[in-house]
């Protein structure tokens, strides 16, 4: 009894052993887009601000990112891609989300305010051009009709199709701060002044709402807003430039045949809050480890892996490691 008693005990050592070595590895899936969060604790505020299309985004960022580092915190507002440069420049932000490249004039704003910022790509978006879900008649359009739509010289659906309803279309647009309404003055206006009776707001939830409340009302926005109201809305198909009517969705956005309307997403980083405040370079570190796998989660289309990599090693240039 006591040889057993004492095998008993060599063999529960053993286990207790194993299982430690394998908790120790229990975190090694080979995928560093967890939720995991660096080892070491770190305190401060991360102050970011701009597009209304990358918040959902860095909002999601934020809240997994809060349970790693509980005392972080991390403010992300919504002034638009422009306003949110506005800050940028002005000193007030850390971080600077952007649905559009930066313009030379905000490079030019903060170089004269002696601040050094990186450009990283987080993730993509495909602008969605959306109706009433009792719109039934409009199947596709093209990107000179939505020109002229958007411009006024087209008011009632008519005037695109003789077949379509003689009733006037309400619209309902991003406002001029934000970095959608820059993509699709560019892309789709040709810069010519947008019809001036379009109901403009920074809030997309105020578009969203423009158009289910009005029968004739359409909107455009980013990709993950027409997801999470699609039960509400129908998506127009654009006619790309293979002659193609293509919806925007993973695939599309991804290979780039919904074209011209897929596009890009940015976070700006502030060279001087990485090197100087823990927290923004460890917030800016876990953004980039999983901006992928959020982006997809809110609705958008995450980067091939190797992006987020050279991110990565951009950062810690930057951070000096």
């Amino acid at each position: 009894m006591k040889f057993k008693g004492i095998m008993l005990m060599l063999v529960m050592s053993m286990v207790l052993v194993f299982a430690a070595a394998c908790g120790n590895n229990s975190g090694g899936n080979g995928n560093s887009n967890n939720s995991e969060g660096s080892s070491d604790q770190v305190s401060g505020d991360v102050l970011m601000d701009g597009s209304s299309t990358v918040f959902p985004i860095m909002e999601a960022v934020a809240e997994e990112y809060a349970s790693a580092q509980p005392d972080v915190k991390v403010s992300v507002g919504v002034s638009g891609s422009g306003g949110g440069f506005e800050k940028f420049a002005a000193g007030e932000t850390d971080m600077s989300n952007a649905s559009r490249p930066i313009k030379e004039e905000e490079v030019k704003a903060l170089e004269e305010a002696g601040i050094e910022f990186t450009e990283f790509e987080i993730a993509k978006d495909g602008l969605s051009i959306v109706v009433n879900s009792e719109n039934d008649w409009v199947d596709q359009l093209t990107i000179e009709e939505l020109q002229k739509i958007w411009t006024g010289e087209a008011t009632m659906w008519s005037d695109i199709n003789s077949e379509w309803p003689k009733e006037k279309i309400e619209l309902f647009s991003p406002g001029t701060d934000s970095g959608t309404y820059d993509y699709f003055n560019e892309v789709v206006l040709d810069e010519q002044q947008m019809n001036k009776e379009a109901t403009l707001s920074e809030d997309d939830n105020v578009l969203v709402n423009g158009v289910t409340g009005s029968k004739n009302g359409m909107a455009f926005f980013g990709y993950a807003y027409y997801l999470e109201n699609k039960d509400s809305l129908n998506v127009v198909p654009i006619v790309n430039g293979d002659g193609e009517a293509v919806e925007p969705n993973a695939e599309t956005i991804q290979d780039g045949t919904y074209e011209p309307l897929s596009r890009p997403l940015f976070t700006y980083v502030k060279h001087s809050s990485v090197k100087d405040n823990p927290a923004v370079n460890d917030f800016a570190k876990y953004a980039l480890e999983n901006a992928g796998d959020m982006a997809e989660a809110v609705g958008y289309v995450a980067l091939p892996e190797e992006k987020y990599t050279e991110s990565l090693d951009k950062l810690n240039e930057i951070a000096g490691k």
